[in-house]
């Protein structure tokens, strides 16, 4: 953790997880050449502290790094209390923080680490497939996506509510993705079950993801509906955006959205993506800003590579 910086009464402050790389990283690049205040947050305190000295060499001075495991209640609660010493409030919260739920099979003629000039040539669709066909997914591996990608989500915004609700500019992010869209899952009766915001619960969505992993490990995923291909993932995803949802109808007084970066390369992706780092993170930053008076409980995505921003109320 770093000290020496903090913030004018004037300035607003935000928080993004997963802020070492990627998408995350631009994030805070982009935030903080807006005169954001950034804590940029990551598990890894070395690579962290490397990313916010980078940020700082490129005259971003309003920067600063704080330690967080989103899957550790007590790390979060230490990101909580620094927060409310330094600050008293959090304006600005961006659930960046997320994992793949696959485990990596290396393509012999790609290498290990592939370049951006091998998938040259390939639609996004063609690119889908080469990372389906270069992974498996295991139980831990989806039981970890899950734990992250929902639950490190939604305990990190748990914490961090009362500080949020202290602001007049209260926004939550959370990074989703197209793959989160209701129309991966084959079974009716789920899809209805998590597009009806004005009765689903958190408790609900607990008692969907036991059933998923459940019917993962039974081998039954696909014949309860669930989605293909990277299934948690998707799973996981769509439970965000539900949580958003169910979020932004309990807090009004708060902006909470769920923007889709697209496909972009990063090392999830494998360097697959149609999208540099910065058009990814630039839709996020949009949601982030979004002007006063604007809309709540929306999902935000461009799709392809246009880089426009829509928000659309349908999570289908």
């Amino acid at each position: 953790m770093e000290g020496a910086i903090s913030s004018s009464p004037t300035t607003r402050t935000a928080v993004v997880t997963g802020g070492n790389k990627g998408i995350g990283f631009e994030v805070c690049r982009q935030l903080a050449s807006s005169g954001v205040t950034v804590v940029l947050t990551a598990r890894d305190e070395a690579k962290g502290t490397e990313a916010a000295q980078k940020l700082r060499e490129l005259g971003l001075s309003g920067v600063i790094f704080h330690q967080l495991e989103v899957t550790d209640d007590s790390s979060i609660a230490r990101l909580a209390c620094f927060l409310k010493k330094r600050f008293g409030r959090l304006d600005i919260l961006v659930n960046n923080a997320a994992i793949g739920g696959f485990e990596i099979v290396d393509d012999p003629s790609f290498g290990p680490e592939p370049t951006v000039e091998q998938f040259s040539g390939m639609d996004g669709h063609e690119r889908v497939e080469w990372m389906w066909k270069n992974c498996r997914e295991t139980y831990d591996a989806a039981k970890a996506c899950l734990q992250t990608n929902y639950y490190g989500t939604k305990h990190v915004t748990d914490a961090l509510l009362p500080l949020l609700l202290s602001s007049s500019y209260g926004r939550i992010v959370n990074v989703t993705s197209g793959f989160g869209l209701l129309r991966f899952f084959r079974s009716e009766e789920l899809r209805q079950e998590l597009n009806d915001v004005d009765n689903l619960t958190e408790e609900r969505l607990d008692e969907l993801l036991d059933a998923f992993l459940k019917d993962f490990e039974a081998g039954a995923a696909d014949a309860r509906g669930w989605p293909a291909e990277f299934s948690a993932y998707k799973v996981a995803k769509a439970a965000v955006n539900a949580y958003s949802r169910v979020l932004a109808t309990r807090h009004p007084e708060l902006r909470v959205n769920v923007a889709d970066p697209g496909y972009v390369r990063t090392d999830m992706t494998r360097n697959s993506g149609l999208l540099a780092p910065e058009e990814g993170a630039a839709r996020v930053v949009a949601v982030a800003l979004l002007p006063e008076g604007g809309v709540t409980g929306a999902f935000f995505g461009g799709g392809g590579g246009s880089g426009g921003e829509e928000a659309s109320s349908a999570f289908v």
